[in-house]
């Protein structure tokens, strides 16, 4: 089974490596939000591509679940000394690789270029692309004002009340070499357990991906459990923005893409309203707390899919 997986984040990072684990070398594409891509020290900084990648290559900090393990200070400690901008932490293994990034595309690189080669060099063995070469820039609309998406999310630590947002240079991006290929070639798509609204949507609001993951199947994962995201401000934006905060909310976020959805067993409640919606059901563990759980979380869903596959042909 080829799978298309999209993709941001902590969580769609560890799903993703789950979904890398138990597929066959070369089956998993992971398509991976850069809505929140920015420039920090003169440097392209691509947050969950990052995340994606060093998660992948068995590279990413167990704790925080982004950033590069064993990592080491030196540079942003020297940089806070001299009195420089640390609001937005960078180590130095994680540095070497903004220089090298930042250095090819000002040599007219793509980024889906630059992003295989590193994956090469890492021992990736799927491929993840970034979801366009041309830059989009999350931008999230509070009541105090437009912010680009990093000051909200790391300087001002989600503080700021959303109402709204918006993906700056949405009209001239066009899908990264590979991503509509990725998607057509697909027996599956996944809609990984990442934030909706800066995650995942910048990426089907891409030109044709939208459309390109509506005639595939399939399976989305609920960032939300019981209420609340494991990570992050998902749960948080949907309440500021006048929904309720549930995995129930997630699959109406994405009801016309769907034709399942999973959901952890503390949501058992809400499994047949989300049926209502039309979609067939799966309510397993989604906590991901270790690599064991990635893989029984990517089994699960792969045999769900197959479910609904069998289904699909004998209608």
């Amino acid at each position: 089974m080829k799978v298309a997986a999209l993709a941001g984040g902590v969580g769609g990072a560890k799903l993703a490596h789950g979904l890398d684990q138990v597929l066959p070398a070369g089956d998993l594409t992971v398509i991976v939000n850069t809505g929140d891509d920015f420039e920090y020290l003169g440097l392209r900084i691509s947050p969950d591509l990052d995340t994606v990648m060093y998660t992948l290559a068995g590279l990413a900090d167990p704790e925080k679940g982004w950033g590069r393990a064993d990592e080491s200070w030196i540079c942003l400690d020297t940089l806070r000394l001299l009195g420089g901008p640390t609001w937005f932490r960078l180590g130095d293994k994680d540095l070497a690789l903004h220089l090298e990034r930042t250095r090819r595309l000002g040599q007219g690189e793509t980024l889906t270029a630059i992003t295989g080669d590193f994956c090469s060099t890492l021992g990736v063995r799927s491929t993840i692309l970034p979801m366009s070469d041309e830059r989009v820039a999350t931008k999230v609309q509070t009541e105090g004002g437009e912010l680009a998406f990093q000051t909200y999310f790391v300087a001002l630590r989600c503080e700021p009340e959303v109402r709204g947002f918006r993906f700056e240079g949405l009209d001239s991006a066009k899908p990264a070499a590979g991503v509509l290929e990725a998607i057509g070639e697909a027996d599956l798509v996944v809609l990984c357990p990442s934030n909706p609204w800066v995650s995942l949507d910048p990426i089907l609001a891409i030109e044709g991906v939208r459309s390109a993951v509506g005639q595939k199947p399939v399976v989305g994962v609920s960032p939300i459990i019981g209420g609340r995201a494991l990570k992050g401000p998902a749960a948080m934006m949907y309440q500021q923005l006048g929904f309720e905060a549930s995995a129930l909310t997630v699959a109406e976020h994405y009801r016309s893409l769907l034709d399942g959805f999973v959901l952890d067993h503390a949501d058992l409640e809400l499994e047949s309203q989300v049926q209502v919606l039309g979609l067939q059901t799966c309510v397993t563990q989604t906590v991901m707390n270790d690599y064991h759980d990635r893989r029984n979380l990517a089994d699960t869903i792969l045999e769900f899919a197959q479910q609904i596959q069998e289904r699909m042909r004998s209608t």
